[in-house]
């Protein structure tokens, strides 16, 4: 994909001045449980609700000037925001980009420009590893590291770097690793317990403890003649054993090898409070309250950092100026309660939505003449000096 990019850069970088590494599924890693936390059933559990509601974020290109408020006003960043490039609707392109910030605390995303320096295509940067250097005349840069081993240079202006943890290096957000390490090798090691214990609980039933030291022959005798003797179906055991004095008989109780289950579950929420979550959003349980509540923490800072990120680099200073920029909207009443719902048809008579907005949040289609405000004669503005 970055094959049509290689002619951007035609300066020689001297320096670097930063550099992460990052993780993806085609790392080796350097953590005991491999390093590819997308592969734990846990953290995708985590990630998904927030990729997801990130994903049917809908964006839009605003224009504000003394002409009043326009909505996509250029077809060009209209396609843009439809269809970031030849691959990815948006959605898609926003969900990948947010499970990579999820994933490094840091996300890239390259812009590709015209021969006027128009945005044209947007297009995620998955690499290994990436650093910010700096060449003779000062002009920064991002290098990256990509999966199939080639390096890829690209000035700053076309790069959006989206960042998460930002708090000690002046160029990236402190990778998860460190903070998910401890916690992922206690959930790993748990796991690998379970598996243990059904496997034992399905094999071992009995152990013989001898009270003599024999030759490990005799041993196999021994547990096979028991075996034959007061385990098989077809033997005429009356229901109970008879213990050789040679040895002592101990039952195998699958319980005492099974991990414990309140352990397993603080391990789990530590992972969730790591990620500004719980149970009920994983598991899609919430109500209305708790989705508000994760709506206003998580996604909302998310979605306002992806908005001013893509206004700086896809606008000039000029086009800024003129009131140009990235807006990109959301329903957060989607998920409200149908009561909840009905209660703001009194916005709708008061102007403050339109009916078709009304209407979205039911999931109804737009009508004709939905888009303009209404307003109930007895709410009718007040004019200074007045009395009607």
């Amino acid at each position: 994909m970055f094959e049509k990019f290689k002619n951007l850069v035609n300066r020689s970088p001297t320096y670097e001045k930063a550099g992460i590494k990052m993780i993806n599924m085609n790392d080796n890693g350097f953590m005991s449980w491999d390093g590819k936390l997308y592969k734990s059933d846990i953290i995708r559990a985590c990630m998904r609700p927030r990729a997801k509601a990130i994903g049917k974020a809908e964006p839009q290109h605003q224009r504000n000037d003394e002409l009043g408020l326009k909505i996509n006003p250029e077809p060009y960043m209209r396609f843009l925001l439809e269809e970031p490039n030849g691959l990815m609707s948006w959605q898609m392109f926003a969900e990948k980009t947010d499970n990579q910030l999820q994933l490094n605390n840091n996300a890239f995303i390259l812009i590709d420009r015209n021969d006027d320096g128009i945005p044209i295509g947007l297009y995620p940067i998955i690499a290994n590893y990436a650093q910010v250097i700096q060449d003779k005349s000062g002009t920064m840069y991002y290098r990256f590291n990509i999966a199939n081993g080639k390096i890829y240079t690209f000035a700053m202006v076309d790069v959006i770097h989206l960042r998460d943890d930002y708090i000690s290096n002046d160029f990236f957000g402190e990778s998860p690793i460190d903070a998910l390490k401890p916690v992922m090798e206690v959930i790993g090691t748990t796991d690998q317990g379970i598996v243990k214990a059904i496997k034992n609980s399905g094999i071992i039933k009995w152990i013989l403890r001898f009270k003599q030291n024999i030759n490990p022959t005799d041993m196999k005798e021994n547990a096979k003649r028991f075996v034959k003797d007061y385990m098989e179906i077809e033997n005429d055991s009356v229901g109970a054993a008879a213990s050789d004095s040679k040895y002592d008989l101990q039952q195998v109780d699958p319980k005492d090898y099974v991990p414990n289950a309140a352990q397993m579950d603080r391990s789990k929420q530590r992972v969730y409070a790591f990620f500004n979550t719980n149970e009920n959003i994983v598991m899609s349980k919430f109500n209305e309250d708790e989705w508000n509540a994760y709506y206003e923490a998580v996604i909302e800072p998310r979605l306002i950092q992806l908005a001013q990120c893509l206004t700086l680099r896809l606008f000039s200073r000029r086009e800024r100026a003129f009131g140009n920029k990235i807006v990109i909207k959301t329903s957060n009443l989607q998920y409200a309660s149908t009561a909840t719902k009905l209660n703001f048809v009194g916005m709708v008579d008061r102007g403050a939505m339109t009916p078709n907005e009304w209407r979205e949040t039911f999931g109804m289609p737009p009508v004709d003449g939905g888009d303009i405000p209404i307003r109930r004669l007895d709410t009718a503005t007040v004019k200074e000096g007045g009395e009607n």
